[in-house]
C-alpha cells in the first residue's frame, strides 16, 4: 500500500476523477482531506471510505477561504504530503454564445483557484521542507480547438503556470501536471461530439496514482490519444490551423 499513512489533500473530490481518486487512495491507506464546494457530497463520500478522513468544504475562487484552509492544514501536527488540484467547471461554448457571468466563474475556479492554492500552500511546504503539488490540466490546453472557449484557454494557462512553478520552486517540492484525455464525468457528459478512448474515472485514478509516485513531471493518458493531440503543438501554424479549422464541422 504505497500511500499508507500519507496525508493527501484532494481539491475537487466531490465527483468525477477527484472522487475516484479519493476512493483509490483511501483503499491504499492514505488519510485524506476532501475539499470541494459541495459539502453534502463530500460528507457522503467520506462515509463510504475506509479509514479516518476530514471534510474541508472550499470555494477555490475565494482566496480568503483558500488561505484559511491551508492555515487549518498547517495547524495539524502531521505533514501534508500531497495536494491535488482537480477543481474545474466546464460548459462547452463557441465564442459567440458565451455566458459572461459563467465565463468569469470558470476563469476564477479553473485558473485563479489554482494560483491561489499554490500561493497559499508553498510556504507550508517550505516550512516542512517537503511536499507534492499536482495541478490538473487537460489535452484541451494543448492547442486551440473549435468550441473549447473558454475552458481550453484556462487549461492552457494552467499548463503554463505549472511549468513555471516546476522551474521556480525548490527541489524538495515536487510539482506535477496531469493532462488527461477524455474521462467520463459530469463535465464530459455535456459534450455532443465523439470522444476517442474515453476512460472511466476509476481507470483515470489508477493512472494518476501511479504517476504521483514516479519522477516525471507530466502524467498524461491514454498515451495513444494524448500523444496524437500533442503532435499538433509541434506542427507549423499553417498545418496545425488547417487541421483545427477542419474540426469546426464536428464542434
Amino acid at each position: 500500500m504505497a500511500y499508507s499513512g500519507e496525508h493527501i489533500w484532494i481539491i475537487g473530490a466531490s465527483s468525477g476523477i477527484g472522487k475516484a481518486l479519493a476512493e483509490y487512495l483511501a483503499a491504499q491507506g492514505a488519510r485524506l482531506t476532501l475539499s470541494a464546494r459541495n459539502a453534502e457530497a463530500l460528507h457522503a463520500l467520506a462515509e463510504t471510505l475506509p479509514g479516518d478522513h476530514q471534510v474541508l468544504p472550499l470555494d477555490v475562487s475565494d482566496i480568503l477561504q483558500v488561505e484559511a484552509a491551508v492555515q487549518h492544514l498547517g495547524n495539524s501536527n502531521k505533514p501534508l504530503h500531497r495536494t491535488l488540484f482537480l477543481a474545474a467547471v466546464f460548459r462547452p461554448r463557441h465564442i459567440n454564445a458565451l455566458d459572461m457571468q459563467f465565463t468569469k466563474e470558470l476563469i476564477e475556479v479553473n485558473l485563479l483557484g489554482a494560483i491561489y492554492v499554490a500561493h497559499a500552500l508553498l510556504p507550508l511546504y517550505r516550512a516542512q521542507k517537503s511536499g507534492q503539488l499536482v495541478m490538473c490540466g487537460s489535452i484541451a490546453g494543448f492547442t486551440g480547438l473549435p468550441g473549447g472557449q473558454p475552458y481550453s484557454a484556462t487549461k492552457a494557462a494552467l499548463i503554463n503556470f505549472t511549468e513555471s512553478l516546476y522551474a521556480e520552486v525548490e527541489d524538495y517540492i515536487d510539482v506535477k501536471l496531469i493532462n488527461p484525455g477524455f474521462v467520463r464525468t459530469r463535465m464530459t457528459d455535456k459534450n455532443d461530439f465523439p470522444m476517442p478512448m474515453r476512460l472511466e474515472p476509476d481507470v483515470a485514478a489508477k493512472h494518476i496514482a501511479r504517476g504521483l509516485l514516479q519522477s516525471g513531471f507530466e502524467i498524461h493518458f491514454p498515451k495513444a490519444f494524448t500523444c496524437s493531440v500533442k503532435f499538433l503543438r509541434f506542427l507549423p501554424y499553417p498545418m496545425a490551423l488547417f487541421i483545427t479549422r477542419r474540426l469546426r464541422e464536428h464542434a
